[in-house]
C-alpha cells in the first residue's frame, strides 16, 4: 500500500498475533488492482473533495463502501461486536479529519483509506496492550469518558465545565443527529437498543451517529474546547 498519514507507525506487524496478521493480509488482498484503481482515480478525487466539503450523501457513500472491511479488521483486533463498531466509527472520524492529506498523485484512494484505517486499528490495539485499563479515546468521540472517578477537585470542576460546554455543543446539532449521539454517547445505549427505540434501520442509526460526532467535533473546535 502507498504511504499516507501514520503510514510508517504500523508497518512492522511481527509483534501481532497470527490471527491479526492474517486479517491484515486479507485486507490487502481485497484491494483493487492497479489498473482498476487508475481508472477510478478521478472519481476518487471527486469523492474525497465532496466529503471534505461536508456533503452528507458523499460521506455516507464512502462509509457504505468501506465500513464492512474496516469493521471486519477492527473485530479481529478487539474481539467484541460493540467495541468493533465503536472503533470503526472512531476510525472513520479520523479518516474524515485526514481527507485533506489524500494525494492522488501518490496512490489510489482505497489504498490510502484502508492503509490509514489499518494503522489506526493497529495503533489502538498496541495502546490498549500498553494501557489495558485506559480508554484513550478522543474527547469528541466518546463524550461520556470525560467523567473521572478519581480527579482532584480542581480537575473535577474543569471536567464539569467541559461537560457543560459539550452539552451546549450537542444542542447545536440537528434533532436527528442529536438524538442518536445522546443515546449512544451519553446514555450508552447499544445500536440495537437505539434501533428499537427509534424504529429506524441500523444503518441509519450508525450514519447519524457518525455524522453527529463529526459535526460535534467541528463545533467543539470552534468553541476551542478541543484542539484542531
Amino acid at each position: 500500500m502507498p504511504s499516507g498519514p501514520a503510514a510508517d507507525a504500523s508497518d512492522d506487524v511481527n509483534d501481532l498475533p497470527a490471527e491479526q496478521r492474517e486479517a491484515l493480509e486479507a485486507l490487502e488482498e481485497g484491494l483493487p488492482a492497479p489498473a482498476q484503481a487508475a481508472r477510478n482515480r478521478a472519481a476518487d478525487v471527486e469523492l474525497a473533495a465532496r466529503c471534505r466539503a461536508g456533503e452528507p450523501a458523499a460521506w455516507e457513500y464512502l462509509v457504505r463502501q468501506y465500513s464492512r472491511r474496516v469493521y471486519h479488521l477492527a473485530y479481529k483486533f478487539v474481539g467484541r461486536h460493540e467495541q468493533a463498531e465503536d472503533l470503526t466509527q472512531e476510525v472513520f472520524l479520523k479518516i474524515y479529519r485526514s481527507l485533506d492529506q489524500y494525494n492522488p498523485e501518490v496512490g489510489d484512494f482505497p489504498n490510502w483509506l484502508l492503509r490509514l484505517a489499518r494503522n489506526l486499528i493497529i495503533d489502538d490495539y498496541r495502546r490498549r496492550q500498553r494501557q489495558p485499563t485506559e480508554g484513550g479515546e478522543d474527547l469528541e468521540v466518546h463524550v461520556h469518558h470525560l467523567q473521572s472517578r478519581t480527579d482532584h477537585p480542581q480537575q473535577r470542576i474543569e471536567r464539569q465545565e467541559q461537560s457543560l460546554q459539550i452539552m451546549q455543543a450537542i444542542e447545536k446539532l440537528s434533532p436527528d443527529l442529536r438524538q442518536c449521539v445522546i443515546m449512544r454517547d451519553i446514555e450508552e445505549m447499544t445500536y440495537q437498543e437505539i434501533v428499537e427505540k427509534l424504529q429506524i434501520p441500523e444503518g441509519t442509526v450508525k450514519s447519524r451517529i457518525n455524522r453527529g460526532r463529526i459535526e460535534l467535533a467541528r463545533i467543539l473546535r470552534r468553541m476551542k474546547v478541543i484542539g484542531t
